[in-house]
């Protein structure tokens, strides 16, 4: 079997390459308490303010000074770091400078009903003039009974039904007298009229008047068939005068009640004379209810007295005179413009509806039963929304849209359902929008608007970020205690100590994965204080400590590690085989990262290579049956870039060589474990083996470089867990990138272990220092020969590549190289 004919150091893992192995300080970047300058938060002046967010707050700002069209603002960033709260205390200091919006409001309109009107009044002006209008009409309730009750009216109209009557009496009579000039009698019976004939002044009976003769029959018939005629003639003609009686009988309604109509309103008409609008309508109003002047006829004056506005208010037959008060603005709550926040954007919740009740099985609607959308409410003033709600209601984004492109706001009536009986449409007149926007999103959400929807940049041209990651410096851990302070008090939680909060900065920059970092999520942060106070106040402690905190975090993690204690319990039960002791040839740990949710963890991974002589084609086992992602595939390709350019300068690539994760039934992507596919590799090609006890985390470039990676800390406390469990034995430990150093920021039980000396963590910048590490032999120089040192690795790793180079040779004519 090939392999290297050199001296292994067989010194323990703990001995070698110290300088290498990072100390103790650097594992976690732990706060010393002393430092914060109090002792506990109780002496801290709370802070509600963002940490860190200058660039996204300044742009808000400019956002909102820009009073120009479409200069909307969305605010990027992650949930949780007290976007909306900032943006809402900026806001409530800037937007009181503003002008007071106009109140709103929805009348009748008397053309066409169907369209009702819409007219801008003085904040506040638009309950007073709804009021006035109840008033008005509660006042001809009054006014127009007893004024068909006075003797004027009853005498005016005493003489038309007179005039009307003695017409119609004189008439009749006329026609009886002519009947009796030529012998007939007109009678009056309960059923009408009838006719008989008259023989000296007196009626024949039906007996006698048979026994005349035949011709005299005739004439006397032929006598009371034309008096019928006329009869008939006359009877058509009343209605006719009916009508003349009811068009006097109107006109004489209208004149005496013109009066006391022009009397209700003139009080409307003198408060609210400087808005034509109002003029126009209070003279419509005013011709409508002399028109219709019957609606009143039915009350007693004392009944309206005793039944009040409420009646006057809800009367179907009153309502097209009511105001539809949409938007009022009260002076003495609410000084300049408005701050508005929907949590429900659906498109009637934004841009209003109209309601409608149900009437024997039929839809009813009117001007009275439109109702107000927030940006109505916003307007003139800002909108507060959540982009991801936004787009979740159909027909919400394309309406917001189109109101701030035509800068107002239509009210569209229901959408067609399908159902048989709809409300009469109606079509509110338009109100000007005068409004500014501010979305909230993740940056996600806020690239694909940019990318899919043209007319988003043009309406959204603020762009806000904020950031869930800053740096952890000496001011910001101060102003970061100030904010704990803040939410202490907000709660009214126990006070904490120094420790304990600099047990949660260490935490936080432990979720930022950074220890220079700290991670800025206020509802987070905002959940530990609270457990933390509950377990000190089960302890009976009236001041929170750093133990509180600890085992808050702790069962904070507990609760959401099921799936972690899963994996490790599959390995040690080998039903996934990982190996932490030992030595194997081609076979090393790789660390991945799964997330669930918040919550994530390092789940270790075995990799092996297999190598032979073939045609210079490396096996992406993961690429070959579609588990492995783009980002993969490109670490792959990297590893036989360096392999080429490390080891095949000089003679063909004749390799063949497979890699892969094995027992991995997911989906594999990121170049993160590189650096260990890489040692696998070269351990094949070399024979050397690798020790077990380490796990590797990296990605490499195509000139062995180590980079930098994501998830270090859980991947490295992923692999101390397996190894604790499992027993340490001072061999064990983790290979991370040099440039990840300062993101170290492990458990305290991790950190505690390597000081110890019972686990190590090892950080590297090339992939020679790895290979010194892994196998306990040198990595090995090119010689000023070419050649590589004789018993290292990489001498191994060319002999054995040259071999291949040779054995294919053998399959082909012509030299090698």
């Amino acid at each position: 079997m090939f392999g290297i004919q050199g001296k292994r150091d067989s010194r323990s893992t703990k001995h070698r390459n110290t300088s290498d192995v990072v100390g103790v300080s650097g594992l976690r970047h732990a706060l010393n308490p002393g430092q914060l300058g109090f002792l506990t938060t109780k002496e801290l002046e709370p802070y509600h303010g963002l940490i860190g967010q200058e660039l996204g707050l300044e742009a808000v700002q400019f956002g909102i000074d820009v009073r120009s069209d479409n200069f909307n603002i969305f605010a990027v960033g992650p949930l949780g770091v007290g976007k909306l709260t900032a943006i809402t205390r900026l806001l409530e200091e800037t937007t009181p400078h503003w002008g007071q919006p106009s109140d709103w409001v929805y009348v009748n309109n008397f053309v066409d009903a169907n369209k009702p009107l819409a007219i801008e009044m003085s904040p506040g002006h638009g309950p007073q003039f709804a009021r006035m209008m109840v008033n008005a009409i509660d006042e001809l309730r009054v006014g127009l009974p007893a004024m068909f009750q006075s003797d004027e009216y009853v005498t005016r109209r005493r003489s038309i039904d007179l005039s009307f009557e003695s017409n119609q009496e004189d008439a009749i009579e006329n026609l009886i007298e002519m009947a009796f000039t030529k012998n007939v009698q007109v009678l009056r019976t309960p059923s009408g009229f009838t006719m008989m004939p008259l023989e000296n002044g007196e009626p024949l009976e039906p007996e006698e008047f048979q026994q005349k003769p035949v011709g005299e029959r005739r004439v006397v018939e032929a006598k009371i068939q034309d008096l019928e005629r006329q009869l008939g003639e006359l009877f058509q003609s009343f209605p006719a005068q009916q009508k003349v009686r009811t068009e006097k009988l109107l006109a004489l309604n209208e004149d005496m009640a013109k009066n006391i109509v022009a009397t209700a309103l003139q009080s409307v008409r003198k408060s609210f004379q400087a808005y034509e609008k109002i003029i126009r309508y209070l003279h419509a109003v005013e011709y409508d209810l002399i028109r219709h002047v019957g609606l009143f006829l039915g009350e007693e004056p004392s009944d309206v007295l005793i039944k009040g506005h409420i009646e006057t208010e809800d009367d179907p037959q009153f309502r097209r005179y009511m105001v539809n008060v949409l938007v009022s603005r009260d002076q003495s709550e609410q000084k300049g413009g408005p701050i508005v926040k929907e949590a429900n954007p659906t498109l009637s919740n934004l841009l209003g509806r109209v309601e409608s009740i149900s009437d024997s099985g039929n839809e009813l609607t009117d001007f009275n039963m439109i109702r107000p959308g927030v940006m109505h409410l916003a307007n003139g003033g800002v909108l507060l929304l959540d982009a991801a709600k936004l787009l979740e209601n159909n027909f919400a984004w394309e309406g917001i849209k189109r109101a701030l492109l035509t800068k107002q706001i239509d009210i569209e009536s229901p959408i067609d359902d399908g159902s048989v009986s709809r409300p009469v449409t109606l079509s509110p007149e338009p109100i000007p929008l005068h409004l500014k926007v501010i979305l909230f999103g993740e940056r996600e959400l806020y690239y694909k608007l940019k990318e899919v929807d043209p007319e988003f940049s043009n309406i959204f041209k603020i762009q806000a970020e904020f950031e869930d990651v800053i740096p952890r410096t000496p001011e910001n851990e101060l102003t970061y205690a100030r904010i704990i302070a803040g939410i202490i008090a907000k709660h009214a939680l126990n006070p904490i100590d120094a420790i304990g909060v600099g047990r949660i900065i260490e935490h936080s920059s432990r979720q930022a994965g950074d220890g220079q970092k700290l991670y800025i999520n206020f509802v987070t942060l905002q959940d530990v204080l609270i457990e933390s106070d509950y377990w000190a106040k089960k302890e009976g402690r009236k001041s929170t400590t750093h133990a509180d905190v600890k085992k808050a975090i702790y069962f904070r993690d507990k609760r959401a590690s099921l799936s972690k204690e899963q994996n490790k319990e599959n390995i040690l039960r080998d039903l996934h085989v990982v190996e932490t002791d030992g030595a194997a040839i081609g076979q090393i740990n790789a660390l991945s990262v799964m997330e669930h949710g918040d919550y994530a963890f390092g789940r270790p991974s075995k990799i092996t290579a297999r190598v032979r002589m073939g045609s210079g084609r490396m096996v992406d086992i993961e690429r070959e049956v579609d588990l492995g992602g783009p980002l993969h595939s490109k670490g792959m390709m990297i590893l036989w870039g360096y392999l080429a350019g490390t080891y095949a300068q000089t003679v063909p690539l004749a390799l063949s060589a497979s890699l892969v994760f094995e027992q991995s039934y997911g989906e594999i992507d990121g170049d993160s474990a590189s650096a260990a596919e890489l040692f696998a590799l070269l351990s094949a090609l070399s024979q050397v083996p690798i020790r077990q006890g380490i796990a590797v985390t990296g990605s490499v470039n195509q000139q062995g470089e180590v980079q930098a990676i994501g998830g270090v800390n859980e991947k490295v406390e992923g692999f101390f867990d397996l190894c604790h469990a499992r027993g340490l034995t001072g061999e064990q430990g983790v290979i991370v990138p040099e440039a990840n150093r300062v993101h170290l920021m492990l458990r305290e039980d991790v950190v505690a272990a390597c000081g110890r000396g019972e686990f190590h963590i090892w950080s590297i910048r090339h992939i020679n220092e790895g290979l010194e590490i892994l196998t306990g032999l040198k990595a090995g120089k090119r010689l000023r020969n070419g050649a590589f040192e004789k018993g290292t690795v990489n001498r191994g790793v060319e002999a054995r590549l040259f071999d291949f180079a040779h054995l294919r040779r053998a399959f082909h004519d012509g030299p090698v190289g």
